[in-house]
């Protein structure tokens, strides 16, 4: 069981207890306790914990009703429902309209209620108010604070019973009191109000109401200097004191439960809260234990309380009161125990006795203790007042204890540190913050590292803080400079400054490897279906230009015969089919062709062409550039939706730190899809320190990525081997700040000191030093996902290998030729292949027609001297002669 060890009751009287043995050894196995909270309160969820801890000694088990407390039908109908039940006793809420009605049931049916709701005067001793009464602490302040002339704000709820008290003094000592129902204000009326009472120069104001409107009151008024408010309520610490620091130190108040205690944090998170439990809370679970001691007492003593005839008699008239009823009534009140609320006890009214009430003031360095009040010894006063210049100069005094964590870059041990002393053994981002700060703020203080080497959360078995976070907390550092998150869960047991550098959580992988260039790369501008679509549209419109050409009478030229016989001309076109394929290349490739159409159908084709070739080209040209000089690197993932989508890729964070609870808490579809995956991924994907995790990321081929802050990424991503890159956006905002300890007379100090060196850019400063000045992989980040560089080989290499091709072609296409035609003419001429082909090779154009000025080996018909004139050889018209000599032939040219 968790809880508080509870004192033993004093002896029941000895008649009692022969009655009791005397009635029987009966008592029912499960105590059955009552509940009436309205829907949704923080003290039902209390109330349900602090009952399953009790349900196997205790054996306490909850009857609980969700009602409206402000309705008396609603109330009535429950408390007769649970009555009726057969429960033992209830605890609940109340408000003002509801709290006489249920008097009246508990007083004449015997049935205890148990409350922590406000205190009320009455003598019905079946209703135990957990709740302390604040009417003689609040007169003591007055009296200590001489106010004579003050305004008294209210509400109906919790006021009215002081508002008696202050009023029934007021008479006795001449007070000027103004009192205000803040049930009837809205928020013009007050700010109305404020105007008058600022007109009036009423400056002393008592605040008596609940947390949830004290707070709204004090953001409405937290501008104003010259008041002092007095705060009628238990849970000075539970106010959002941080909004109101303006105030300070016009803000006096009362604390109920210590911050202090390590059972405030146990019980807050086994309840598994973001926040401390608040008193009401620690009233709900007080109650709890106070209830479970009292019914194992009577199990101890043998008291027979079952319910047996009168059950379901709520309503009767008159009514028949439970006669166990008194019995419970008598061990609930004689319970002592110490509880989360200090000392538990109660008078023969059922009301708290024998308290304790902390005195708690807002002063420019945040909440602190000034005074305690008890019953015995009244207020006593314990705080110092000094001039806010003396308390810093009072820092000089002391050499403070700054816990730090070993983390590069923020805190590093020197190369050779164990040359040096104290501080002068560290270097890094925070060493130097550090340093700067005390500079600033002008202390002295010494670095120590964390013992355990943990930044600070709630041990899951120990129930108590861990890390730097416990040391500030248990008092053994008085100031944290590290990586430290700011979070809801450690603002609430310690201080934070203003962030020193904002970041969020981000994915580190392993920077993949550059695409190499392909050697046919310099196609890549255009698609490969594009490319297949220009081919096609060549052969088509050569097709469609050679076709037109024979169509149009206009692409047709007429040529005299060389046969003096025939008169009529031969007519030529110029667009074959090859010469067609020929035009279409030229244009493609903007060369131009020593022919063009001269018909409108074919200029038409050949525009178009043209045009088409043009827009082409000219997308071609500009996209080369960027795909021939551009190394481009294809990252898997780009966003943390991409690795929701995914399983190839695993993925996890540091076990233990503020990341993995972002995880846990986020209500985003993603990052519940995300933690879903990693809290039940095998092996497990959580790292217990982040340079584990960067080992496994680098390790992993491509194949895990690790969450973690971007300042750290961006940081490792600088070093060497270089390997790992940064994707995507933050996935959240955050930052790091100074901690001080709850209370601490550093914080206000530091808080402006960190300001200023923001201000005077020297943080931004520090960072480029330890991130990029000493970084390892470049300016910038190292290699970038797009680098410009110069064309290397590679880039362009199948240019070359398709000019080396098409050479080769063309010579194995001419000596194709040579062959076929070496062939064609030896069977015409009837000579031998050889002697075609040395022809061929040595200039002739036909075995029977001698070439011009080379010497040959032909010889005329019947050895008769031959002579040709050749228009196509030499000078046009001149002769060319042959003159045979036996099977030899000279020549001659002209």
């Amino acid at each position: 069981m968790r809880g508080f060890p509870a004192r033993a009751a004093p002896p029941l009287p000895p008649l009692l207890l022969l009655l009791g043995l005397c009635s029987g050894t009966s008592f029912p196995g499960n105590v059955n306790i009552g509940g009436l909270f309205p829907t949704g309160s923080h003290e039902y969820e209390v109330f349900r914990f602090a009952l399953s801890q009790h349900q196997d000694v205790s054996k306490l088990v909850p009857q609980v009703d969700m009602v409206d407390t402000g309705s008396s039908f609603a109330m009535t109908y429950a408390f007769c429902s649970q009555f009726s039940k057969g429960v033992y006793a209830i605890m609940g809420l109340y408000d003002r309209r509801t709290v006489n009605m249920l008097m009246s049931f508990c007083g004449s049916l015997h049935v205890c209620f148990v409350t922590p709701s406000f205190p009320v005067q009455t003598n019905n001793q079946f209703v135990l108010q957990l709740r302390p009464q604040l009417q003689e602490p609040l007169m003591a302040l007055l009296e200590h604070f001489f106010w004579t002339r003050f305004v008294y704000m209210y509400s109906s709820d919790s006021g009215l019973t002081v508002l008696q008290k202050i009023l029934d003094t007021a008479a006795e000592q001449s007070w000027q009191v103004t009192s205000v129902n803040l049930d009837a204000l809205t928020e013009a009326a007050f700010i109305k109000l404020l105007a008058d009472l600022d007109y009036k120069k009423d400056f002393q104001i008592i605040i008596n109401c609940e947390l949830e409107r004290l707070n709204y009151i004090l953001n409405l008024v937290k501008n104003l200097k010259n008041y002092h408010f007095i705060l009628a309520n238990l849970g000075f610490l539970d106010l959002n004191v941080t909004e109101f620091q303006k105030l300070a130190p016009n803000v006096t108040g009362f604390q109920l439960v210590n911050r202090t205690d390590p059972a405030i944090f146990a019980v807050a998170l086994d309840l598994n809260l973001d926040w401390i439990l608040d008193y009401t809370g620690a009233l709900t679970y007080d109650g709890i234990n106070v209830m479970a001691t009292a019914f194992q007492n009577l199990r101890q003593q043998r008291i027979d309380i079952s319910r047996r005839g009168n059950a379901g008699e709520c309503l009767a008239n008159p009514p028949a009161p439970w006669g166990q009823g008194i019995d419970i009534q008598r061990a609930l009140q004689q319970v002592h125990l110490e509880g989360l609320t200090g000392h538990v006890q109660f008078d023969e009214r059922g009301h708290r006795t024998n308290y304790t009430l902390t005195v708690m003031e807002l002063s420019h360095l945040g909440p602190r203790k000034i005074g305690q009040w008890t019953e015995k010894t009244g207020y006593v006063h314990t705080a110092v007042y000094r001039p806010l210049q003396e308390e810093f100069f009072g820092l000089l005094n002391k050499t403070y204890v700054v816990t730090t964590i070993l983390e590069a870059p923020y805190m590093m041990l020197k190369k050779n540190h164990e040359q040096f002393v104290g501080n002068d053994k560290y270097e890094g981002y925070c060493a130097e913050l550090a340093s700067e700060i005390a500079k600033h703020v002008g202390f002295a203080y010494r670095l120590e590292l964390v013992s355990d080497g943990k930044y600070g959360a709630r041990d899951a078995e120990s129930k108590m803080w861990n890390g730097m976070v416990g040391e500030l907390v248990y008092g053994k550092a008085d100031m944290a400079v590290a990586p430290l998150t700011i979070t809801l869960v450690r603002e609430q047991v310690i201080d934070f400054t203003k962030p020193f550098m904002s970041l969020g959580i981000s994915i580190m992988i392993k920077k993949p490897t550059k695409s190499k260039p392909g050697v046919f790369s310099f196609l890549d501008p255009l698609a490969y279906e594009i490319w297949m679509c220009i081919v096609f549209a060549y052969i088509g419109v050569s097709v469609v230009l050679f076709l037109v050409s024979r169509f149009s009478p206009y692409e047709w030229q007429g040529e005299d015969s060389d046969d003096e016989d025939e008169d009529t001309p031969e007519y030529t076109n110029d667009f074959g089919i090859f010469n067609s394929l020929w035009f279409s290349l030229g244009a493609f490739m903007q060369q131009g062709c020593d022919i063009s159409p001269r018909s409108l159908s074919g200029r038409i084709v050949g525009g178009v062409w043209w045009f088409f070739t043009l827009i082409i080209i000219s997308s071609y040209t500009a996209n080369l550039a960027a795909f021939l000089t551009v190394e481009r690197m294809v990252s898997p993932i780009e966003s943390a939706e991409d690795l929701a989508k995914q399983t190839e890729i695993a993925y996890g964070t540091l076990d233990g730190g503020s990341t993995k609870e972002f995880f846990r808490r986020s209500k985003i579809a993603v990052f519940e899809k995300m933690w879903s995956y990693m809290r039940s991924a095998e092996p497990s994907v959580f790292v217990k320190s982040t340079t584990d995790g960067v080992i496994r990321v680098r390790k992993s081929k491509g194949k895990y990525a690790y969450l973690l802050e971007s300042s750290m990424n961006e940081y490792i991503e600088q070093r060497k081997p270089c390997d790992t890159m940064k994707v995507g956006g933050n996935l959240d905002s955050k930052g790091y700040g100074v901690a001080t300890p709850k209370g601490s007379p550093l914080r206000n100090p530091v808080n402006l000191a960190v300001l200023k060196l923001n201000e005077q850019g020297l943080l931004d400063k520090l960072k480029n030093r330890w991130w990029y000045d000493k970084g390892e992989c470049g300016t910038g980040g190292g290699d970038s996902k797009d680098k410009t560089s110069a064309l290397s080989l590679s880039n362009v290499a199948g240019v070359f290998y398709i000019l080396i091709g098409g050479l080769g072609l063309a010579m194995m296409v001419a000596l194709v030729e040579f062959c076929y035609k070496s062939r064609i003419e030896s069977r015409r001429m009837k000579v031998s292949l050889t002697d075609a082909s040395n022809h061929l090779a040595t200039g002739g154009g036909d075995p029977g027609i001698p070439a011009c000025g080379l010497g040959g080996g032909l010889t005329g018909e019947n050895g008769r001297v031959v002579t040709h004139e050749f228009p196509n050889f030499g000078v046009q018209g001149l002769p060319c002669m042959s003159k045979a000599a036996g099977l030899g032939m000279s020549s001659t040219g002209m």
